[in-house]
C-alpha cells in the first residue's frame, strides 16, 4: 500500500506521509491529507483485547505508509511508555452514564501529550529516511498546552530545535510555569503582545516566507511544526478513539456496532477532525459533536454554513479553546468540498482577506456527522461543580463545556445512545478555575496553595508534572510584538 498526501489547496502536490512530516505545512500554505482514509483491516472483536501501543501501530500503519514495521513500532515505544502515569495510557472513566476519556495522563497532563510524545520520534525518523542533514526548527504556536507538550518531547532531541509563541496574559498561572520553566538546551519560548490567534498567523506566515526558507536553508536550518496542521499530530490522535471505542466493547459497556456519539471540546478542529477519521475508517461512530466555549465560531459555522471571525475575542476560563481561527477545519472542508482543492483555497483566500466565507448549501448537507454546542462562562463552572456535587468526579474547565454540551445535547436530542467525551486536561492544570467553580470561597485563595486542597477534594494525587513546576527556576523570558515574531526567530538562531 502507498498511501500519499496532498496539499488541501493543490490536489496535484503529492508527498509521502514522511515528507508531509517533515514538511508540517504544504508549501502553498494548504494543509496535508490523506488521499483517502484507509479502513481498518482488523475487526474489534480483535482490537479490544490490544494494548494501547498494539492499537497505535494497527491505525498507524495504514496512514504511515512509508514508515517500515520497525521504525513505526520503535516510536511508538519510545512515546508510550513510563512518561505516562496509568499503564493503559488514556483512562476511561464511567462518571453517570457517560464515558470519560482521561487524555491527560502523560508528562504534561493534557491531551496534546497523546500526539506529541510520538511527533518527535516520527520526525526524527522521517529526517533520517529522507536524508535531511539541516537542523529541523520545530516553530509551534501554543494557546497553552501544546508548547509544553512540544518542548517536553523535542527537549534535547538531536538534529532540533524548539521555539514557542504563547499569548502573554492569555494562559492559566500552570500552563505558563510549565513553559517558561522547561529544561532543554534547544527550547525556547517567547510570550507575545497578542492572543492566540496572532501567534497562530504569525507562525503560518512564517511557513509560507519562500526568502526566509532560504535564508535560513543557507544557515542549515528548515522549518517544521508540532501544532496540529503536521498530519504527524493528528494521526496519532485517531488511535485513541479507536483504542476507546475497543475498550468500551471489551468491558461490555457498548455492543459490536453499536454506535457511540463522541463529545470534543475544541478550539483548533485538530482532536474531532482526529474522531471522525475514526468514524471513516469503520470505528462505529455516531454523531461528532464539537463543543465550544464563549469563542464559538464553529458552533455558529456548523449551524449556518458561515465561518466568521470578525468578533470580539473572549478570554475564558478555557483557554485552550481561546481561538476564532481553526486551522483544522481546512481539511473537513476540502473533503466535503469534494476534494475540490481550488474551491478550498479560494474559501481560506476569503479568510485571510475578510475574515469570513460561507459554505455552499450543498457542502453544507454534506457536515451532517456533526453536531454542535457551546457553554458560557456561568454553564462551564456550573458543570463542574453539579458533577462533582452528584458523583465526586472532577474536571477541568475544557472538559466541563463539553460535559455541558453533551447533557444539553441529549436533553433535546433523546437519543438514548451512549456518550464518550474526550478530556482534554487534568483539573490540576487549570485549579483556580476548578475550585472556584466548585466552592465561590476559593475565589480569593492564591492559586498554588489550592493544589493540597484539590487533592483532598478529589481524591486525586497531584500530578508529577505539577509537582516539578512548584519550585522550578523561570529559565525563559522573552517577549515581543506580534510584528517582531520573525526577527525574535532569527535572533534566537542566531545565538
Amino acid at each position: 500500500m502507498s498511501l500519499h498526501y496532498k496539499s488541501t489547496r493543490n490536489s496535484e502536490l503529492k508527498v509521502t506521509a514522511s515528507e508531509a512530516i517533515l514538511k508540517g505545512l504544504a508549501p502553498d500554505g494548504g494543509l496535508f491529507v490523506p488521499e483517502e482514509i484507509p479502513k481498518l483491516d482488523v475487526s474489534m472483536e480483535q482490537l479490544k483485547s490490544m494494548s494501547y501501543q498494539e492499537i497505535a501501530y494497527e491505525v498507524m500503519k495504514l496512514f504511515l505508509a512509508d514508515f517500515t514495521e520497525g521504525e513505526l513500532k520503535g516510536c511508538i515505544e519510545k512515546a508510550y511508555d513510563s512518561k505516562f502515569d496509568t499503564e493503559e495510557i488514556a483512562s476511561l472513566v464511567k462518571v453517570s452514564d457517560t464515558y470519560y476519556l482521561e487524555l491527560f495522563h502523560g508528562a504534561t497532563i493534557a491531551f496534546k501529550d497523546m500526539a506529541l510524545s510520538i511527533l518527535p520520534h516520527l520526525l526524527t525518523t522521517s529526517a533520517k529516511k529522507n536524508h535531511v542533514e539541516n537542523k529541523i526548527v520545530i516553530l509551534t504556536a501554543t494557546s497553552g498546552d501544546t508548547g509544553k507538550a512540544a518542548m517536553a518531547g523535542f527537549a534535547d532531541v538531536e538534529g532540533t530545535q524548539i521555539i514557542v509563541f504563547y499569548p502573554k496574559n492569555g494562559v492559566s498561572k500552570v500552563q505558563e510555569l510549565q513553559m517558561v520553566t522547561q529544561k532543554g538546551s534547544n527550547v525556547d519560548v517567547v510570550a507575545i503582545h497578542g492572543n492566540f490567534d496572532n501567534a497562530q498567523s504569525g507562525v503560518k506566515a512564517m511557513f509560507e516566507d519562500k526568502e526566509l526558507a532560504e535564508e535560513l536553508a543557507g544557515k542549515g536550518y528548515q522549518f517544521s511544526s508540532a501544532n496540529s496542521i503536521n498530519i504527524g499530530r493528528l494521526v496519532p490522535q485517531v488511535v485513541y478513539y479507536v483504542y476507546a471505542y475497543a475498550k468500551l466493547l471489551e468491558n461490555e459497556e457498548l455492543a459490536n456496532g453499536e454506535e457511540l456519539q463522541v463529545v470534543v471540546p475544541t478550539g483548533n478542529f485538530g482532536n474531532i477532525l482526529a474522531a471522525y477519521y475514526a468514524k471513516q475508517m469503520g470505528v462505529p461512530i455516531g454523531k461528532l459533536i464539537c463543543a465550544s466555549n464563549e469563542n464559538k465560531v464553529l458552533f455558529d459555522f456548523f449551524q449556518t454554513g458561515t465561518y466568521d471571525k470578525n468578533r470580539e475575542f473572549v478570554l475564558t476560563t478555557s483557554p485552550s479553546m481561546d481561538i476564532l481561527i481553526s486551522s483544522n477545519l481546512e481539511r473537513l472542508i476540502y473533503v466535503i468540498a469534494g476534494e475540490d482543492s481550488d474551491k478550498t483555497k479560494e474559501l481560506m483566500e476569503a479568510l485571510k482577506k475578510d475574515g469570513t466565507y460561507t459554505v455552499s448549501e450543498d457542502m453544507k448537507a454534506k457536515l451532517s456527522d456533526f453536531a454542535a454546542g457551546y457553554a458560557t462562562e456561568d454553564e462551564t463552572a456550573e458543570q463542574i461543580h453539579d458533577v462533582y456535587d452528584k458523583t465526586g468526579y472532577v474536571m477541568d474547565t475544557h472538559t466541563a463545556v463539553a460535559s455541558y454540551v453533551c447533557s444539553r445535547y441529549e436533553q433535546s436530542e433523546k437519543t438514548g445512545k451512549k456518550y464518550l467525551i474526550a478530556s482534554t486536561a487534568s483539573p490540576y492544570k487549570f485549579v483556580k478555575s476548578v475550585m472556584t467553580a466548585i466552592d465561590a470561597k476559593y475565589a480569593e485563595e492564591d492559586e498554588f496553595a489550592l493544589l493540597p486542597k484539590l487533592q483532598e477534594l478529589s481524591q486525586v494525587d497531584m500530578p508529577q508534572a505539577i509537582k516539578d513546576i512548584l519550585d522550578a527556576n523561570v529559565l525563559h523570558n522573552i517577549e515581543c510584538d506580534v510584528d517582531q515574531m520573525e526577527e525574535t526567530v532569527k535572533q534566537i538562531l542566531n545565538r
